[in-house]
């Protein structure tokens, strides 16, 4: 299919798309608390009487927690299902229900002086999350806060939908790059001292950096590293969990990594290569991940198989850095 006929899509992606906006017409008309309910309700649904990404989250949640019960893998399957489903009201809402003038009433802002203090640096800033608490209003939210961000993803496959959601995207301030293609227009950006956002838990298949996530190899891409040491742009590891209730949020950081940190006598382990830096990154989205577990997608391939090359390299990493601690 050509470009020309892919941004056109097909039938089936228009009545996807029109599906798609009647279920967020009919979520904007009903209160957030009603949401909520409706919410737990499907989740139970999904969890509980269908197969859809059982198998993936079952497999994700013991390999990080070991052998579970039945009900308590239930448990947390219906509450990674009621997460998913309200984050995407949240989305529904949020433009219309969160402003510049109000944004304290949804945000509680974690160690706020360090936030901002990075936030406003002159340097160019890449920041950093997973798919974890809804990352999808922060992005929303930091443009509010007066950050606005260059995020890299992945468009969507149906066009329409895609559209549709980069216009949300763009209502606080965000600008979407695409995943492929996109070198000279991020270089461009970190040159000038602009903010980069960054999703840090997709699959990088064989050719990625091979590092510990929750204790199990995983692949990682190169580049959230690369991007810190070659332009020197610190590299700030964020989070936006929801707290009590709907559109209320804990937003803060479990870590930053200051490329400045390079020009020392001692430079920290972490800045000492690509694979450490990727090491250290993964370890600072587990604490996040930590502080809710139900708020991460269990349903997505986190973990594939590993390569016996790979395997051998994480090893070698363990046992030298248990030989240096002796």
């Amino acid at each position: 299919m050509d470009l020309a006929a892919k941004a056109q899509g097909s039938w089936a992606d228009w009545v996807a798309y029109l599906a798609l906006r009647l279920v967020i017409c009919i979520i904007q008309s009903m209160s957030l608390e009603a949401c909520d309910r409706a919410c737990r309700l499907l989740a139970y649904v999904l969890a509980d009487w269908t197969q859809f990404r059982r198998k993936i989250t079952d497999e994700n949640l013991e390999r990080v927690y070991g052998p579970l019960s039945e009900q308590h893998r239930s448990l947390l399957r219906r509450k990674m299902w009621h997460h998913l489903l309200l984050m995407v009201c949240e989305i529904a809402h949020g433009p219309r229900k969160i402003h510049r003038t109000n944004f304290r009433e949804h945000f509680y802002v974690r160690d706020k002086e360090q936030v901002f203090q990075c936030m406003m640096d002159s340097r160019p800033l890449i920041l950093v999350t997973g798919h974890f608490g809804n990352f999808e209003v922060a992005g929303h939210a930091l443009g509010l806060f007066g950050v606005p961000t260059t995020t890299v993803a992945r468009p969507l496959d149906n066009p329409y939908v895609d559209r549709y959601v980069t216009e949300f995207r763009g209502m606080g301030g965000q600008h979407m790059l695409p995943k492929d293609g996109s070198a000279v227009a991020i270089q461009e950006l970190l040159e000038n001292a602009g903010t980069l956002g960054l999703l840090a838990d997709q699959h990088a298949g064989g050719k990625g950096v091979w590092v510990d996530f929750f204790g199990h190899a995983t692949s990682c891409h190169k580049a959230l590293a690369l991007f810190v040491l070659s332009s020197k742009a610190p590299m700030f590891m964020h989070y936006n969990r929801r707290l009590d209730r709907p559109l209320r949020f804990e937003m803060g950081i479990t870590g930053f990594a200051d490329p400045a940190l390079l020009d020392q006598d001692q430079v920290p382990e972490y800045l000492q290569s690509v694979t450490d830096l990727t090491e250290w990154y993964n370890a600072r989205l587990e604490e996040a991940i930590r502080l809710a577990p139900e708020q991460y997608w269990w349903l997505h391939r986190r973990w594939r198989e590993v390569p016996p090359g790979a395997q051998r390299r994480i090893a070698a990493r363990k046992l030298n850095k248990q030989q240096r601690a002796a």
